[in-house]
């Protein structure tokens, strides 16, 4: 099976690092951006990115934002996405799942959201 390719999209830099150390850790190909934009130039270029793991919480769009514009492209909107975030709240789960999010997930990513993250793939 071919090496896993995550697209992993969180404005702060702690975040960003444990989840890219965790991720590849397990032998998943990780390509870190800073905020949404940044994500969406390096989506309109790359094609081999096979899931985005995005947060909620960004300053320029959130990871809702995000989501809604990769549903609207598309040469995209068939990858997954999944949410994450600090917060459980009910109704922005929904919205999120409603949107076209595969998943939400409850930060920090543990070792054990791994094999049903990669179930979207």
């Amino acid at each position: 099976m071919a090496t896993p390719h995550i697209l992993l999209v969180n404005d702060s830099c702690v975040d960003r690092l444990v989840a890219s150390r965790l991720l590849q850790s397990c032998n998943i190909r990780v390509i870190a951006m800073e905020g949404p934009k940044q994500a969406l130039k390096f989506l309109d270029m790359e094609y081999d990115v096979q899931l985005i793991l995005t947060d909620y919480y960004m300053l320029e769009m959130t990871g809702y934002d995000l989501l809604v514009e990769v549903k609207k492209i598309p040469k995209l909107n068939h990858l997954p996405v999944v949410i994450t975030c600090t917060e459980d709240i009910p109704e922005r789960i929904k919205m999120c799942l409603d949107g076209g999010a595969k998943d939400y997930i409850i930060k920090p990513i543990k070792v054990v959201n791994l094999p049903h993250l990669l179930s979207y793939i």
